[in-house]
C-alpha cells in the first residue's frame, strides 16, 4: 500500500522550516519532494532487473538549493522560459520583471517560485500517495500583476506513475506558465547514450539570447528531428547554428495537436541497454528540451559522484510563446474567473505491472 512520510530537511533563509516529503508507491517507486521550491528532490525507480536507482539529479543539502543553482527539480513560475528584456505588455500596460539571464527574465525572475516555501498536506489511498503544495503570490511579485494562488499536486500511484497537477487562479489579468525543472538521467554517467523521441514535427528556433522566435520551423532534416528515437549524443554532434546559443538543446518543441486538456505523449527517454524507459505525458502544447550541457561538475546523483557536462536532460512541459512567437510577448494570459489547469505524468513502461497492479519485486542481492 502507498505511504506518505514527512521529516525536517533544514531551515531556508535562516528561518523557514523546510520539510522533505516521501511518497512511496509500495511497489518499488519512491518520490521525495521539498517544500522549498516544490523541488522533486529524488525519484527512485527499479530497472528491468528490479534494482532501484535514481532517475533525477539532486543536490545534497538545503543550502545547495537555496544558493544559486539552475532550478534543480523546482516548480518554476510565474513564467517558465524567458521573457525578452524582462518586459511584456498586457492590456496596454507594460510590466517589468527583473532580468536574471543575459538581460532577460528567466523562469519568473531571481525570486521566482523556485525560491518560495510552499504549504504542504499529504494523504494516501489504497492506490495513491499524494502531496498537495500551495503558494500565494501577491500582486506585484517579481513585477507580475495580480495576486495568484497556485496548487501543485504530486500523485504517485501503485503502477509507478508520478503525476503533477497544476491549478492557478488570479484576481487580475496576469501571465502564467508553470513547469517542473527536474534533471533526468535514467542510469549512466552522462545523457549522450540515452535515446530520445519527441512527438513533434516542429520546434521554435531561438536567437543568440535563447529567446524563442517564430514561426515554428519543421524538424525534418535538422538535428531537432526526434520523431523517431535518436541517440542524444548523435544529435548534438551536428554543427547546426541553432545548437550554439546554449551549446546544445534549449528549445521548445511544438507537440502534435490534441484536444484541450487531453493527455498526449510528449517524449520517450530510454537508457542505454533499455534498462529504464521514461515516457512524459502532458496536457500542455509545448516541451522544452534542455541538455544541461553547462552544468559541469555542479551536481550529484545522490551517491556523491560528480558528473560532467551532458550529465542530464530537462524535459519541461509548458505553453508556447505567442504566435508568431514574438520575443517578449508571453502567451498564457489568465484572467479573473478563469482557472488554469494542466497535468504532467512521468510513466515508466519498462516496469510492466503484473495483473494485480504490483511491480515485480527487486532482485535478490
Amino acid at each position: 500500500m502507498p505511504t506518505v512520510h514527512r521529516k525536517p530537511f533544514g531551515r531556508a533563509h535562516g528561518q523557514s522550516e523546510i520539510d522533505l516529503w516521501t511518497l512511496d508507491s509500495g511497489t518499488g517507486v519512491r518520490a521525495e519532494i521539498l517544500t522549498y521550491g516544490g523541488v522533486l528532490h529524488g525519484l527512485t525507480v527499479p530497472d528491468t532487473a528490479g534494482s532501484p536507482g535514481p532517475v533525477v539529479r539532486s543536490l545534497p543539502a538545503l543550502d545547495d538549493y537555496t544558493d544559486k543553482n539552475p532550478y534543480f527539480g523546482a516548480i518554476v513560475g510565474r513564467y517558465a522560459n524567458r521573457i525578452a528584456h524582462g518586459r511584456f505588455t498586457l492590456d496596454g500596460t507594460t510590466h517589468h520583471i527583473p532580468a536574471n539571464d543575459r538581460g532577460h527574465a528567466l523562469h519568473g525572475g531571481p525570486d521566482g517560485f523556485h525560491t518560495k516555501v510552499w504549504g504542504a498536506t499529504g494523504e494516501r489511498t489504497e492506490t495513491t500517495a499524494v502531496l498537495r503544495l500551495t503558494l500565494h503570490s501577491p500582486d506585484g511579485d517579481m513585477g507580475f500583476p495580480g495576486a495568484l494562488d497556485v496548487t501543485a499536486t504530486y500523485t504517485l500511484d501503485t503502477t509507478g506513475t508520478l503525476a503533477v497537477d497544476y491549478r492557478a487562479v488570479t484576481d487580475r489579468p496576469t501571465v502564467v506558465n508553470l513547469t517542473n525543472h527536474s534533471y533526468l538521467n535514467l542510469g549512466d554517467d552522462d545523457i549522450l547514450g540515452h535515446t530520445l523521441q519527441v512527438d513533434a514535427d516542429a520546434y521554435l528556433p531561438v536567437d543568440a539570447g535563447s529567446i524563442p522566435e517564430g514561426p515554428p520551423a519543421p524538424v525534418a532534416g535538422t538535428p531537432f528531428d526526434l520523431t523517431a528515437p535518436r541517440r542524444i549524443g548523435e544529435r548534438l554532434d551536428h554543427r547546426d547554428a541553432q545548437l550554439r546559443p546554449a551549446g546544445g538543446f534549449d528549445h521548445c518543441w511544438v507537440l502534435r495537436p490534441a484536444a484541450p486538456g487531453t493527455l498526449r505523449r510528449a517524449a520517450r527517454l530510454t537508457a542505454p541497454g533499455d534498462r529504464r524507459t521514461l515516457e512524459l505525458w502532458t496536457t500542455e502544447p509545448g516541451l522544452q528540451v534542455y541538455t544541461a550541457n553547462q552544468l559541469d561538475g555542479a551536481f550529484t546523483d545522490g551517491t556523491g559522484r560528480r558528473h560532467q557536462r551532458h550529465g542530464s536532460l530537462c524535459l519541461e512541459t509548458q505553453h508556447l510563446p505567442d504566435s508568431p512567437n514574438r520575443p517578449g510577448h508571453p502567451s498564457t494570459v489568465l484572467r479573473p474567473g478563469a482557472v488554469l489547469r494542466s497535468r504532467t505524468e512521468w510513466r515508466f513502461p519498462h516496469l510492466r505491472p503484473a495483473a494485480d497492479n504490483r511491480l515485480r519485486p527487486p532482485a535478490a542481492p
